[in-house]
């Protein structure tokens, strides 16, 4: 008799566990277990190593920001922006919600420093004041993303924000693919710029007057959990859209990219990153 009410006390702790996992997932999550999408690409090929469900849909979330450092590092590079840039802050710019640095009106940064603060921090206040500078709205810079993104090709993708946040009412998702986020990756690889910002783990903002520690989100890029050659890009995070990771890495003159959408959890976004990068690393060219 004992040991039947212990199999019947387990056997409901382990329903309940379950419910209550089950629970966990917020409303309206897309995410799946363990990802919608993955692929891995040779960056200097654009050669798919690896892929499975490439082409299903979800919510890019903050990995959509490089799309912006794409838009705009381009435009330092003919010219027509500079890194000393300064980049005032709007209102709108300062209410903007999420992982930020906390922009006031009142300040101005420059372009450089924005960028860092864009990739190292995923500062949504940020991405709001840079694509305003640039273009003069959101709306605006939000028509220059999907331009881009369809000039390269990105054609399961379709960009509502310049931030990644989930939408208020009125507005619709960013939506994009593993594969689309992978040909995003592998245009900035034609930009070696970009791995100054993508590649920093840490660095200060306001470090004249009110210090703000920035820290990568990138799990690859800290020193506990570093891995080798890697140098950017970027992870994402809503609870709409589940974890993303676009990562890559250069190791003997050879750079995968892996893009990881919308696993249900940290820990599985990682480890499915991880294991790819070094699947593929494992295989000669």
């Amino acid at each position: 008799m004992r040991k039947r009410c212990c199999l019947i006390f387990i056997l409901a702790c382990a329903v309940t566990s379950g419910l209550f996992a089950q629970a966990k997932k917020p409303a309206g999550c897309i995410s799946k277990d363990p990802y919608i999408g993955a692929i891995v690409i040779d960056a200097g090929t654009g050669k798919p190593l690896f892929e499975d469900k490439a082409d299903i849909p979800g919510y890019p979330a903050s990995t959509l920001k490089l799309m912006t450092l794409l838009i705009i590092q381009e435009k330092i590079s003919a010219g027509s922006m500079k890194l000393t840039d300064m980049v005032g802050v709007s209102k709108k710019a300062a209410a903007t919600g999420g992982s930020q640095v906390y922009l006031d009106p009142r300040e101005t940064f420059s372009v450089e420093d924005m960028l860092y603060a864009l990739m190292i921090q995923s500062a949504n206040d940020v991405a709001v004041a840079l694509t305003e500078h640039v273009a003069g709205s959101t709306e605006a810079f939000v028509a220059l993303m999907n331009a881009k993104a369809h000039q390269l090709g990105m054609v399961n993708t379709r960009f509502a924000s310049v931030h990644g946040l989930p939408p208020g009412p009125g507005q619709t998702h960013d939506v994009s693919t593993a594969r689309d986020l992978a040909i995003l990756c592998r245009e900035l690889c034609t930009h070696p710029a970009v791995f100054a910002y993508t590649s920093t783990d840490y660095r200060q903002l306001r470090a004249d007057t009110k210090p703000f520690d920035m820290r990568t989100h990138n799990p690859f890029l800290k020193a506990k959990t570093r891995i080798a050659g890697c140098d950017g890009f970027k992870t994402g995070y809503t609870a709409t859209a589940g974890y993303s990771i676009a990562v890559t890495c250069k190791r003997n003159d050879r750079r995968i990219i892996v893009v990881v959408l919308g696993s249900d959890t940290l820990k599985t976004r990682d480890a499915k990153a991880k294991e790819l990068l070094e699947q593929a690393f494992s295989v000669s060219p």
